[in-house]
């Protein structure tokens, strides 16, 4: 079998230095910035937290590669553990990063202690789409444009949310000429969105260790009628949603998402 090619992660150490370690791993075309509030205040529950919040490959800081797949972001994150001498962690995704940590935990449960997965389910989500999101970020014409605020106003023809927008175009840099260009390599993640959306997981994988699902109440990602599927991949695992929140809770939501999260993490601390 041939072995997965990693990259080299970029991290963000968010918090203390508790004998807990804690890693958050943020969705597309996020970055471990997403996470810096939060993660503050999760490095303080639960008697204290080391918390690490790396950019996925493609993103943030990290670096670019050709291929954009579960099976390659996992070898990234277990890659990234070995260097920091993580035997095992406490895991939190969220989105793509909440498949990535859902992979993880069932292919090597020796290297998760307690597993929070952040408004996903184990499923397809194709017919749930970016498309539009990806597209309208493909159609910037990058020479002609001044500002962020003018590609907000350009993408809401195809992105009508404007907090969406504000979120899309957190990913435009100056290049060192002063031209915009995307911090995010495009064009691969476009072109591997139908592996983004899929189920990361096989009918048969499974971990048996403790789970939380925290879903956000005014969000369409975790459905009543995905209870069947997260049982079956994960027999542990409880369900909790925080009424007020979105598809972002860890944003949206900080102070409730920090304190059920953190409730969680504590159970695991001797």
């Amino acid at each position: 079998m041939k072995q997965t090619e990693t990259v080299e992660l970029f991290e963000r150490e968010l918090g203390g230095a508790g004998r807990a370690p804690l890693v958050l791993l943020h969705g597309l075309l996020g970055s471990g910035r997403n996470w810096q509030t939060a993660g503050a205040g999760l490095a303080e529950v639960a008697g204290g937290r080391h918390v690490w919040a790396p950019d996925a490959r493609n993103h943030g800081k990290s670096p670019w590669h050709g291929v954009m797949s579960y099976e390659a972001m996992v070898a990234d994150v277990l890659a990234w553990m070995d260097r920091r001498g993580l035997e095992s962690v406490d895991l939190m995704g969220h989105s793509m990063g909440g498949k990535v940590a859902m992979a993880l935990a069932c292919r090597y449960p020796a290297r998760v202690r307690r597993l929070v997965v952040v408004d996903i389910a184990p499923r397809s989500y194709l017919s749930h789409g970016h498309r539009a999101e990806f597209a309208a970020m493909n159609e910037l014409r990058l020479p002609e444009l001044r500002s962020r605020g003018e590609a907000e106003l350009k993408m809401e023809g195809r992105v009508p949310d404007w907090a969406m927008r504000k979120f899309l175009t957190t990913n435009l840099e100056r290049a060192e000429d002063g031209a915009w260009r995307w911090a995010v390599n495009l064009p691969v993640l476009t072109a591997a969105l139908p592996e983004v959306e899929s189920n990361p997981l096989a009918a048969d994988e499974r971990f048996a260790g403790p789970v939380l699902f925290l879903r956000g109440g005014k969000s369409r990602y975790v459905r009543e009628e995905d209870g069947a599927a997260i049982t079956a991949h994960f027999p542990e695992a409880r369900v909790e949603t925080i009424a007020d929140a979105g598809h972002n809770p860890h944003m949206e939501t900080r102070e409730e998402f920090c304190a059920r999260a953190g409730a969680f993490l504590g159970e695991g601390v001797a």
